[in-house]
């Protein structure tokens, strides 16, 4: 007697979709791996053409250079401090201002909301020059302030927690309303423990934002002991030379901090981005 009872297909150990974003992830691997690489080859490598697609040996001179120049420690803590300034501004003041626009009612609250969202359609190349006045004007130029004061708090940030916030049950809210809390004491014991994924979301994209900030340190800092690190590293390429390894090095290291943010917070993401619709 046949079997006539249909044949189960054998499964895969993986999602089908990995077959398409393994090559994918590969892809935008390549220049991570390609800067790892050239970061341990010689300047005669690296000039080399048709470029060598892996190091003769292990070269250690541009990070010796990179390291053992004196102001590089400087340079390191300067980009740590305003970027560690901006994170904890941007969760502070990103979450008031989105509660206040989640939960809050009040005059113009909406014409305030888009004025706020239009402002992430302008140019930086348009603000850049009314930024620099206004910093002049407050005796914060060449000065690590001028990169705090505009990084204080960011509409995106804003945006993102309120989103996030409107998902939440307002039952939760009023509950704890009615056994007397106040607003603020609602918001930062019921709701900002619940938004702890939004939270790493804007805590690890603000800090990816201004750790890479190579444009406005540019403007608004002249002396070397101010640079942040990006801005120190464009000190090894000169007009005529550029000490290429000491390049590649330091861009290793300035990728570093970055990438273990991300990972440490990778887990968070989605469950952010899948949590925070587009509510009005």
């Amino acid at each position: 007697m046949t079997d006539l009872s249909p044949r189960r297909r054998p499964r895969l150990p993986f999602s089908p979709w990995h077959l398409l974003l393994a090559p994918l992830a590969l892809l935008f691997a390549v220049p991570l791996i390609w800067l790892g690489l050239s970061s341990v080859m010689s300047d005669a490598e690296i000039n080399r053409f048709p470029p060598a697609l892996w190091p003769s040996g292990i070269h250690l001179d541009g990070y010796r250079l990179v390291l053992g120049n004196a102001m590089f420690p400087r340079w390191f803590a300067n980009s740590l401090i305003v970027s560690a300034v901006a994170v904890v501004s941007n969760l502070l003041l990103g979450t008031l201002g989105g509660y206040a626009f989640a939960r809050m009612r009040f005059g113009g609250s909406r014409v305030l909301l888009v004025l706020m969202l239009a402002t992430m359609a302008i140019p930086f190349q348009l603000t850049m020059i009314p930024t620099f006045l206004v910093m002049r004007k407050l005796g914060l130029v060449d000065t690590l302030g001028a990169l705090i004061v505009p990084s204080l708090v960011t509409p995106f940030a804003v945006f993102l927690l309120r989103q996030f916030f409107l998902s939440l049950p307002r039952e939760l809210e009023e509950a704890a309303w009615i056994d007397g809390c106040s607003r603020l004491r609602v918001l930062f014991q019921i709701v900002v423990p619940l938004s702890r994924p939004a939270l790493s979301t804007v805590a690890v994209l603000t800090f990816l934002t201004t750790w890479n900030d190579l444009s406005w340190p540019l403007i608004a800092l002249n002396h070397d002991a101010n640079y942040t690190l990006q801005l120190g590293l464009t000190t090894f390429r000169g007009q005529h030379h550029t000490q290429w390894s000491a390049v590649m090095a330091g861009n290793v290291i300035t990728v570093l901090p970055v990438l273990l943010a991300f990972l440490a917070a990778q887990k968070t993401f989605v469950r952010s981005i899948t949590s925070t619709g587009l509510k009005g």
